[in-house]
């Protein structure tokens, strides 16, 4: 069977650290900065903490379910290799 690798360039996850690290921080400067009380001050910070690890837990079910459905198939062609092979001998 063919092994797939997919990697991304070391710019492209430089890139996105670095994007993430920016929002986190602009984020977190403008609920700081944000002309309020402390009450709401934290409500923002709780919700803007929730959304993060809410995104984070959406990217990795996402990224398992698709590769749970490339094993899936590989393990379907495989059967179905089988079965061809054995009703051609």
């Amino acid at each position: 069977m063919d092994t797939e690798i997919n990697s991304n360039s070391s710019g492209w996850i430089f890139f996105v650290k670095a994007s993430f690290a920016i929002a986190l921080l602009a984020t977190g400067a403008g609920v700081v900065f944000a002309p309020t009380d402390l009450l709401v001050k934290g409500y923002m910070s709780v919700c803007a903490l929730f959304l993060v690890s809410t995104t984070i837990t959406l990217s990795k079910t996402m990224r398992d379910e698709h590769e749970g459905k490339r094993i899936h198939n590989r393990l379907s062609e495989a059967r179905a290799q089988q079965l061809l092979k054995e009703y051609t001998e």
